[in-house]
């Protein structure tokens, strides 16, 4: 098992570029981890739910991973979404990822037999994982998509593994994010899921976010983490309320769609999303470039 990584700053789950046949396009997907790497961002979560992990096979998984490994620099962590509903898969994709260059497996609840994923079942699950993966584990809970939720007694009892580092949090439950930190001290870091609750996370000991909306808005996502971290609160709670309509916009409101054709707006690469998931229409993209415009995310 390796050594933990710091997890402190921000990270985007970053979404999978497809080509206009639905192939992933790899030198799309090259030229847009170097244009987030002239940011602050601290690293990559790849094939997360924002990379329609759940809409590739696993051959396309892995040689997604090979091209992001090959594209992260030293300097940046790349993380890797591996979780599936069996834990024997979960296990085989992890190790695939690390043997592609990840540095730390992030890992999505089994949820399809949601009535048996109870507190033992997913303690066995991440433990087994973690016990014989080469790389760290980062919790992911995501209720809004998967119907199961992690309690917090079942965060605090997994952080006590050695190979199990973090959470990311995605409920926007402050609370529970709180309980854990103050039950698991620094051995265990907590990253806020969604840019809409950043600064409150911050604020109950969380290190950063795995959020969509720092695909989009990195540098004014690190400027919370520096100001909070500063002490400036006041110019960190102004950043934070001026980013709750971009951040919805990307996530809950368009969905992936919407963040992509945020990049596209951007002058990167977002693309088509793979089906059954629907581009956006024309009043949809007029008003989510006048969201992007009015918070300030898209300049013009």
């Amino acid at each position: 098992m390796t050594a933990k990584i710091s997890l402190g700053g921000c990270f985007p789950p970053i979404p999978t570029p497809f080509d206009g046949n639905d192939r992933i396009d790899h030198d799309r997907l090259t030229a847009n981890l170097e244009q987030w790497q002239k940011t602050p961002l601290r690293g990559f979560a790849v094939l997360g739910s924002n990379g329609e992990s759940v809409l590739l096979k696993t051959e396309e998984k892995v040689e997604t991973w090979r091209t992001a490994g090959k594209a992260i620099t030293s300097d940046r962590h790349f993380i890797a979404g591996t979780g599936r509903q069996s834990t024997k898969e979960t296990l085989e994709l992890t190790e695939k990822a690390a043997v592609a260059g990840a540095n730390a497996a992030m890992i999505v609840t089994p949820h399809y037999y949601k009535p048996r994923m109870d507190h033992t079942a997913l303690c066995a699950h991440y433990t087994f994982v973690a016990d014989r993966s080469p790389i760290p584990i980062i919790l992911y809970n995501v209720p809004g998509f998967t119907g199961v939720d992690l309690e917090a007694r079942t965060i605090i009892e997994l952080a006590e593994h050695p190979n199990i580092i973090g959470l990311k949090e995605s409920s926007g439950n402050v609370v529970k994010m709180g309980q854990v930190v103050h039950a698991v001290g620094d051995r265990f870091q907590v990253l806020a899921g969604s840019g809409s609750f950043l600064l409150p996370a911050l604020s109950v000991g969380a290190v950063g976010g795995v959020m969509a909306l720092a695909a989009v808005a990195p540098f004014q996502l690190q400027k919370i983490v520096d100001g909070f971290a500063k002490g400036a609160l006041e110019q960190a709670r102004e950043i934070q309320l001026g980013l709750i309509a971009a951040n919805a916009a990307v996530t809950t409101g368009f969905g992936i769609a919407g963040l992509k054709k945020a990049l596209d707006l951007m002058g990167m690469y977002g693309g088509p999303v793979r089906a059954p998931l629907r581009p956006l229409d024309k009043s949809q993209r007029d008003e989510l470039e006048q969201i992007l415009k009015k918070t300030r995310v898209l300049e013009g």
